[in-house]
C-alpha cells in the first residue's frame, strides 16, 4: 500500500524582530506560507481488502471510527430510493442482538452510533472502544433486515417526500440536479414515492451483498489507542467480513450544458420567495492544478458574505437574505452554482444581477484586497481544521481516494498563497460559464413569468419532477365579482350572517400527530380578541393572545410581547370570524381565480407588515377551501399553509374538520375534536 505524508502538525511562523523598523506608509509584503510538516499515520490492509488507518492521539480518553464504502456512483432506475431504504435499516441490531438491546447497549455505554448506504461511525470512550468496535463491525457484516423495518422505513420515506411538495428550495434542489446531470445519472436521479413503492425488501438485501463490502472500505481509527492494539482488534472483528460479487459498472456522462443561457422555469403557485440557481456541469477534480485558484475564485465570486453576489444581491439592492455561489471538484463531475432565494418581486432582476457578477468576475481582474481576503480565509481555516486529528485523518484518507500528490495538503498553503489575480480571472473564464448555464428559477408564475421574460433570455418551463411542460395560465381575471361578493358567499356557506351574529364567543380545538406526540391547538375567541393556546401531550407549550389594545406570547409563564408592526397584522385577524370583519373594509383584496385541488377558487389576500394571509374560496360552494399565512421579519420569511376539508355543522354554522398542512417541514393532519359556543370564554383567558 502506498505511503501517505501526513498528521501530527508543526507549523513554523518566520516572524520580524520586534525592535525592527517598520514603514507604516507602506502595505507590508506577505511572508512566507506555514510550513506544514505531516506525520504519516498507520496503515495496514485486511485480506479482505479493508484498508485501514490509525492515528493516534492521546490527548482524550476517547476513540471514533468511520468506515467509508468508496463506490463509483450508483444509478438505482425504477427502484430509486433502495440505497435510502438500506441505509436507515443499516445499524438496527444484528442477527444476534435485537435493535433494543443493540441500542440500549450503544447508550449505556455513553457511545454513538450511525449507519448509512456509503458507511458508518462511531464513537466512545477508550475503555469501551474494543466493544463499540465490535458492535460497529457486527452490524455492518450481520444487519437485520426484516419486513417490519422496511415497511416502517418506506412509510417515513414516502411521508418525508409529501412534506416536501409544498417546499420551494426542495423542488429547486431536485429540478436543478436533474437538468445539470441529466436523470439518467446517479447524480441527477431522485426518489419518488412511485420508486419507493416498487422497491422490495429482496431490493435492499441485493443491495447490501453488492455494494456494502469491504472491497473498496476504508476504516479511519482516530483518538487514544495503539497502533498494533487496533490492528489486532480490527483483524478479529472485520476479517470475517467477506468481500461479496465483483460488480462492475460505468458512470455515464452527465454533459447536460445547454449551448446559451436559459431561464428554466418550475410554478410553484404557494411560494412567497423565488429559489434562483445558476448553474452547469464542469470537470473539476481536486488533484486538477487550477483547483486552489478555482477555491479563491469562488469564494471572491459568491463564497463569502464579503462576496461579488452577496454584496450586490443583499448589501447594495436588498434582494436577498443571502446569496451564495459554489463549486466543489468532483472525480466523476463537478458543478457550479450560483444563486439566492428572493422575494418574487424583485426575481427578473436578481437574475441579471447574477449574471452581472459572473461576468464581472470573467472580465475584470480582482483587486488585492479582495484577493489578500479570499487567500486569509482559506489559510486560517485550514490551520484551524489541522488542530482536529479526524480532520487529519479524512486528509489521509481523501489523498488516496482523489489520487491526490502525497505533498497535497503539506503545500495546500503554498499553492493558496500562489494564486495570483491573472489566475483568478483565468479560472473563471474556464469554470464559470453562464453562456452555458440553465438558470433554474422556483417560484410563483402569476408573479414573476411577465417580468423574466423582459430578461430576454429564453423560457423552459418543467413541473416538480423536471418534466418538461407548458407555460403555467396567467390567473383567471374575476369579472362582476368583488371581495365583498366573496365575502358574502362565505358567510352565506357556513350558516348565514343572522346566525353568525347570535355568537357571542366560540372555542374551537384541534388535534394532531406529530413528532410521536399529540398537538393540541385550542383557540377562544369574542369579538376583537383571540387566545391560541399550543400543547403537547397535554402539556401547554404556547400561548399568543391578540386584543386591540395588547398582542403577547405566553411560554412557561414569560410574557412577551411580540413586535409593533407584527401585533398591527395581528389585531386585523383578531376576532370570532374574520371573514364578516373584513366586509365593506379596505384591508382585502380579491387577487383573481386560482386552481386549488383541480377546482376553482377566488384568492382574497390580506397584506400586512410583518404577517401577510392568502384565503381561497371554493367558486361552486363559496367555502373557504384553503389558507396561507406568510411571516416575513429580518430577511427571514416562512409561510404555514392549510387546505381546509370536510365541513360539518355545528349548532347551525358550519366549521372544516379536517385542516391538512405542513409544520416545519412535516405534513400534519389536524382534526376537529369540539366546537364551543357561547359558553366557557372568560376575560382571564386575554390578560
Amino acid at each position: 500500500m502506498k505511503r501517505y505524508i501526513y498528521p501530527l502538525i508543526a507549523l513554523f511562523f518566520i516572524s520580524a524582530g520586534v525592535h525592527a523598523q517598520v514603514d507604516r506608509s507602506k502595505q507590508p509584503e506577505p511572508g512566507p506560507s506555514p510550513k506544514i510538516t505531516l506525520e504519516v499515520p498507520g496503515e495496514f490492509e485486511l485480506k479482505n481488502g479493508l484498508k485501514v488507518l490509525v492515528v493516534e492521539n492521546h490527548k482524550l480518553p476517547r476513540v471514533s471510527y468511520s468506515l467509508t464504502i468508496d463506490n463509483k456512483p450508483i444509478k438505482e432506475g425504477d427502484i430509486a430510493g433502495v440505497s435510502q431504504l438500506f441505509g436507515s435499516m443499516m445499524g438496527n441490531g444484528t442477527q444476534s442482538i435485537s435493535k433494543d438491546t443493540f441500542n440500549e447497549e450503544i447508550d449505556f455505554l455513553g457511545a454513538s452510533m450511525n449507519f448509512s448506504y456509503r458507511g458508518g461511525y462511531a464513537r466512545s470512550l477508550t475503555k469501551y472502544s474494543e466493544r463499540i468496535l465490535e458492535l460497529m463491525a457486527d452490524a455492518a457484516i450481520n444487519p437485520v433486515f426484516n419486513e417490519e423495518e422496511f415497511n416502517k422505513e418506506k412509510d417515513k420515506a414516502i411521508e418525508s417526500i409529501k412534506s416536501g411538495e409544498n417546499s420551494v428550495s426542495t423542488v429547486a434542489s431536485r429540478v436543478g440536479r436533474a437538468l445539470a446531470y441529466g436523470t439518467h445519472h446517479p447524480y441527477g436521479e431522485f426518489v419518488t414515492e412511485e420508486s419507493l413503492n416498487k422497491t422490495t425488501l429482496k431490493d435492499v438485501k441485493k443491495f447490501y451483498q453488492e455494494n456494502f463490502n469491504p472491497k473498496n472500505g476504508y476504516l479511519v481509527v482516530v483518538g487514544d489507542v495503539k497502533f498494533n492494539d487496533i490492528k489486532k482488534q480490527v483483524e478479529k472483528y472485520f476479517g470475517k467480513w467477506q468481500q461479496g460479487a465483483d460488480i462492475s459498472y460505468n458512470v455515464p456522462d452527465a454533459k447536460y450544458n445547454v449551448g446559451k443561457t436559459q431561464i428554466d422555469f418550475v410554478d410553484m403557485p404557494n411560494a412567497v420567495q423565488s429559489n434562483i440557481s445558476l448553474t452547469h456541469t464542469v470537470d473539476l477534480k481536486m488533484n486538477d492544478p487550477d483547483y486552489h485558484a478555482v477555491l479563491i475564485a469562488n469564494k471572491i465570486l459568491g463564497g463569502g458574505f464579503n462576496s461579488y453576489l452577496n454584496m450586490n444581491l443583499r448589501e447594495e439592492h436588498g434582494y436577498t437574505y443571502g446569496a451564495r455561489s459554489s463549486l466543489s471538484a468532483d472525480k466523476y463531475v463537478a458543478r457550479f452554482s450560483a444563486g439566492a432565494s428572493v422575494r418574487n418581486a424583485v426575481t427578473d432582476s436578481a437574475v441579471v444581477e447574477t449574471l452581472k457578477e459572473i461576468k464581472r468576475i470573467k472580465n475584470e481582474p480582482v483587486t488585492a484586497e479582495a484577493l489578500a481576503n479570499a487567500k486569509a480565509k482559506y489559510m486560517g481555516d485550514f490551520v484551524l481544521a489541522l488542530e482536529s486529528p479526524q480532520t487529519i485523518a479524512r486528509y489521509s484518507l481523501n489523498t488516496i481516494i482523489n489520487d491526490l500528490p502525497e505533498d497535497f495538503y503539506s503545500t495546500y498553503l503554498q499553492k493558496i498563497n500562489a494564486v495570483t489575480a491573472a489566475d483568478v480571472q483565468r479560472v473563471a473564464n474556464k469554470y464559470f460559464k453562464p453562456e452555458n448555464a440553465r438558470v433554474v428559477v422556483v417560484g410563483k408564475g402569476s408573479e414573476i413569468i411577465e417580468n423574466l421574460e423582459k430578461t430576454g433570455l429564453p423560457i423552459k418551463y418543467y413541473d416538480k419532477y423536471a418534466n418538461p411542460t407548458k407555460k403555467p395560465e396567467a390567473p383567471k381575471e374575476v369579472s362582476g365579482v368583488d371581495v365583498n361578493t366573496v365575502l358574502n358567499n362565505y358567510i352565506k356557506a357556513i350558516g348565514g350572517e343572522d346566525r353568525l351574529n347570535k355568537v357571542s364567543s366560540l372555542i374551537l380545538k384541534y388535534e394532531a400527530n406529530a413528532m410521536g406526540s399529540t398537538l393540541l391547538n385550542e383557540e377562544k375567541k369574542v369579538d376583537n380578541k383571540m387566545a391560541q393556546v399550543v400543547s403537547m401531550n397535554g402539556a401547554p407549550m404556547m400561548t399568543v393572545v391578540v386584543t386591540q389594545e395588547e398582542t403577547f406570547m405566553k411560554r412557561g409563564g414569560m410574557k412577551q410581547p411580540l413586535p409593533e408592526n407584527m401585533a398591527n397584522d395581528m389585531k386585523i385577524m383578531a376576532g370570532l370570524f374574520l371573514e364578516k370583519d373584513l366586509l365593506n373594509s379596505d384591508k382585502a383584496k380579491l387577487s383573481g381565480i386560482e386552481k386549488i385541488d383541480g377546482k376553482d377558487a377566488y384568492k382574497v389576500d390580506v397584506a400586512g407588515e410583518v404577517v401577510s394571509v392568502s384565503m381561497y374560496y371554493d367558486i361552486e360552494t363559496g367555502l373557504k377551501v384553503k389558507e396561507v399565512q406568510t411571516t416575513s421579519m429580518q430577511g427571514q420569511t416562512q409561510t404555514q399553509e392549510a387546505v381546509l376539508k370536510d365541513y360539518k355543522d355545528y349548532d347551525g354554522i358550519l366549521f372544516p374538520s379536517v385542516k391538512e398542512g405542513t409544520q416545519m417541514g412535516q405534513p400534519i393532519t389536524s382534526k376537529l375534536i369540539e366546537v364551543i359556543i357561547n359558553e366557557g370564554v372568560s376575560e382571564e383567558d386575554f390578560n
